[in-house]
């Protein structure tokens, strides 16, 4: 997930691990909060719905519905449906306001439009926050085609898009109703594309997803939002923008790009709390990297890098999602064909040690999340059609598998709302 503000039990979850307890909270903010809902939302690759499309646009099927809604049991984790807003077109990634009352989709179709370059489109919603049920309030052509990842700047006026197969990235304005301005600005990745083998693969890999053309596979502000950036898994680059907070516009860092080892393939990243470090996922090569970030420049120096996988596997393994714990003290990576989370300790100078390596109970596990207390992690099994439900040990970061099961078309993400926090 991109990052964003710290709610109050964020705040509260980081303070209480520093503290070396493991309970949330007191059980008479428990209570407080018991009766405000906290529900979730999952994308999901959909089907083409003709109540909702027209008959001309055609699109690859899909298992989802759209953006399924459900309520989350704060005590067991347990996934209750609250109903879907059904879209044809793929919202396989989503992102919310910090006030709670708008949420964004990426739609990640390149079958959008009447010209010969077609595109994916990006909607805008407002929350219902009793219900969590979701209003179309507009959709934006995206700029790009299969636009993979979106993310919301922290002063909430800019939404930013990741254009897979656009090879692209796009910024769009926020305006005070919630709804998509027209684009702010456009980047196009060059054509310099890496090598379809990746340097780090396991022994016998043919991950080799990528490396045909430039793929945008995320963006997202840094912490103080002076900078955005963006990944190209063809080119095996990380990008670094200055970001300009009143227009939108990007303009190149002093240090504009970091390159990863060829045909690696980097996917997604994540920012330690404390601003200073920053973890990339490798999808091809299986690797996670550590960067140095410099808050005045924006540039990324690497330092240090380690397998996703357990010691001697051999054979194919596609990366996917990397998250930080709240308290900064876990990096948890995915890996789809090996279907695991692995999970890594992290010293003091931010270089990881893996403690462990958990099956995800599903296949091809393509992302997954916290809830809001750092309690729970969910598991988006794509192939599997699934979400699983983990108890985290907020001590040693294990997961241990609740046993629950929600059963979602092709899910893609999960992201939270708790109404009690906001």
């Amino acid at each position: 997930m991109p990052p964003s503000k710290p709610t109050r039990r964020q705040a509260l979850q980081t303070a209480l691990a520093a503290t070396g307890s493991a309970t949330l909270a007191s059980p008479a903010t428990a209570a407080s909060t018991a009766d405000e809902p906290l529900f979730a939302y999952i994308g999901t690759f959909s089907s083409p719905l003709q109540d909702v499309l027209p008959t001309q646009v055609d699109l690859p099927p899909g298992n989802g519905r759209g953006i399924h809604i459900f309520e989350v049991n704060r005590t067991t984790g347990k996934l209750t449906p609250r109903g879907t807003f059904d879209l044809g077109t793929s919202p396989s990634c989503l992102a919310v306001n910090n006030e709670g009352t708008r949420l964004y989709s990426a739609n990640e179709t390149d079958r959008v439009g009447d010209g010969e370059e077609k595109q994916g489109t990006l909607s805008s919603f407002r929350i219902d926050r009793r219900t969590g049920a979701l209003q179309m309030l507009n959709t934006v052509p995206a700029g790009g085609a299969g636009p993979t990842y979106v993310s919301l700047h922290p002063n909430g006026r800019f939404l930013m898009s990741a254009n897979y197969f656009g090879g692209s990235i796009s910024v769009f304005p926020v305006n005070d109703d919630g709804t998509l301005g027209p684009m702010a600005d456009f980047q196009q990745d060059d054509d310099n594309v890496g090598p379809p083998r990746a340097v780090n693969a396991p022994p016998g890999s043919f991950a080799f997803s990528g490396h045909d053309r430039t793929h945008a596979h995320q963006i997202a502000p840094s912490p103080d939002g002076r900078f955005v950036l963006h990944v190209d898994l063809g080119q095996d680059r990380i990008y670094i923008w200055k970001f300009d907070a009143a227009t939108g516009k990007l303009t190149p860092a002093s240090k504009p790009w970091v390159t990863l080892p060829e045909g690696d393939g980097p996917r997604h990243f994540h920012f330690h709390p404390n601003g200073r470090w920053f973890y990339s996922i490798q999808e091809e090569g299986s690797t996670i990297v550590l960067f140095d970030y410099d808050r005045q420049t924006g540039a990324l120096t690497k330092r240090q890098t380690v397998p996703s996988l357990p010691e001697g596997y051999a054979g194919s393994n596609f990366c996917s999602e990397i998250l930080v714990s709240h308290d900064g003290r876990f990096v948890y990576g995915g890996n789809r064909l090996h279907d695991s989370i692995g999970i890594f300790a992290v010293a003091t100078d931010g270089t990881l040690k893996q403690t462990g390596n958990e099956w995800t109970r599903g296949n091809y596990p393509r992302s997954f999340a916290f809830d809001p207390t750092g309690n729970f992690l969910y598991c988006c099994n794509q192939r599997a059609d699934n979400v699983t439900v983990f108890r985290v040990n907020l001590q040693t970061g294990a997961l241990d598998f609740t046993g629950l099961y929600t059963a979602v078309g092709n899910p893609s993400m999960i992201l939270f709302l708790d109404t009690a926090d906001r």
